[in-house]
């Protein structure tokens, strides 16, 4: 099993940080870089010449091999909302169809749907699901409905952000397929740790951010356009999306057709020195490790704290582990969340997030067994202390 890495990342031995989920600290190596970033565009003359698409290349590969996608079919954007406009524009909704969302799902794959709703003439569907969090079955019994309007798209988190309930992609997406609806997944919770193929699965889009997971900076995020959509017309118009536009031309709009790719699709102003090299880093250390390790330790991880809450006999529920993603384990409290919890926590440099009532707890590589074992006896004593 992959070892605990906290080595690589600054920090402190009584720190027990649960919160990937939220944002990841990034790692020491990762600190280095950015520096480095920060240096290179004090002194722009002594960048060499190729240096920014030779940046583009390393961090769209990166980003590409996460989810088995060519790099032609990656885009560079800043966000998943971006991504989530960019789909949105070039997915045609058919009048009287339903896009379908989940409840409560973050706001990222959700909002454009609503706003484009009333003149696309389409209706955004919200897929509830029961006291099991089982996403899965919430959404086969949507798409199955023959009470409804036809499903046009789901729109949805592979990985429920605020439960940890996980959405199993091979059964949704056959049943979308077999009613001629598309797929766009919000890998945010998902990519580095959930195994994805989208050569396998063939979803129209994915989309995914660096800052959790991925042990990257904010504001740099990617997306995969299935080739059947890379023809659309992209959210923002930029030179480097068109096949002749070139300040060192003689002429400068020497060709606008559209390159033939995803590229089309890349953000203005994409060439951010510092956080591209950031956002590389932490993506080839994720891969070096490897999704299946990653998923596998932090598995351990979570599974150590379900255990050791239920020995201590805390009165909190967790997902059946059927349901939800490995490395993110969310707890319920039959008698309501204690006041301040989070503050409480805090207070022991025990940091996790509330999310819809619940307290998610999302490991990752840097915490180790201690860590585990020292949340569990913190939040225990806090619960007991509050039911007092």
């Amino acid at each position: 099993m992959l070892g605990s890495q906290r080595d690589l990342f600054d920090i402190p031995r009584d720190v027990a940080y649960f919160n990937a989920a939220a944002w990841s600290p990034i790692p020491l190596g990762a600190v280095e870089v950015g520096k480095a970033g920060a240096a290179r565009k004090s002194r722009p003359w002594e960048v060499p010449r190729g240096f920014d698409e030779a940046q583009f290349e390393r961090t769209r590969t990166a980003a590409a091999g996460l989810i088995n996608a060519s790099p032609d079919d990656v885009a560079l954007i800043s966000s998943v909302g971006y991504g989530v406009c960019t789909a949105a524009k070039v997915f045609e909704v058919s009048q009287g169809g339903r896009v379908l969302v989940l409840d409560s799902d973050h706001s990222s794959p959700v909002l454009e749907w609503m706003v484009r709703a009333g003149e696309g003439g389409f209706e955004v569907a919200t897929v509830s699901t029961t006291t099991t969090h089982d996403w899965t079955a919430a959404l086969l019994e949507e798409i199955a409905r023959s009470d409804r309007p036809p499903v046009a798209m789901a729109s949805i988190s592979s990985v429920h952000w605020s439960d940890g309930g996980l959405v199993d992609l091979d059964r949704v997406q056959a049943a979308l397929k077999a009613c001629g609806a598309g797929l766009l997944i919000d890998a945010t919770h998902a990519a580095g740790v959930m195994t994805m193929d989208v050569a396998q699965l063939d979803p129209d889009f994915v989309i995914f951010p660096t800052y959790k997971w991925l042990l990257g900076p904010y504001g740099r995020a990617f997306i995969y356009v299935a080739k059947r959509h890379q023809g659309g017309v992209p959210l923002e118009q930029t030179g480097y999306g068109r096949k002749g536009i070139s300040g060192e031309a003689e002429r400068y709009f020497e060709n606008l057709e559209y390159v033939d790719n995803a590229r089309r699709f890349d953000m203005g102003e994409r060439d951010f020195f510092v956080s591209l090299d950031v956002a590389a880093y932490g993506i080839e250390l994720m891969r070096s490790w490897g999704a299946d390790a990653v998923r596998e330790r932090l598995g351990m991880l979570t599974e150590r704290i379900a255990n050791g809450l239920a020995e201590c006999g805390t009165a909190v529920t967790t997902l059946a582990k059927q349901h939800r993603a490995p490395h993110v384990l969310s707890l319920g409290f039959p008698s309501g969340m204690p006041k301040d919890l989070i503050e409480t926590l805090a207070t022991h440099n025990v940091y996790a997030a509330s999310r819809l009532g619940r307290l998610r707890i999302s490991p990752h590589v840097y915490n180790d067994e201690l860590d585990c074992d020292r949340f569990v006896d913190v939040l225990d004593a806090t619960l007991r202390q509050a039911s007092d």
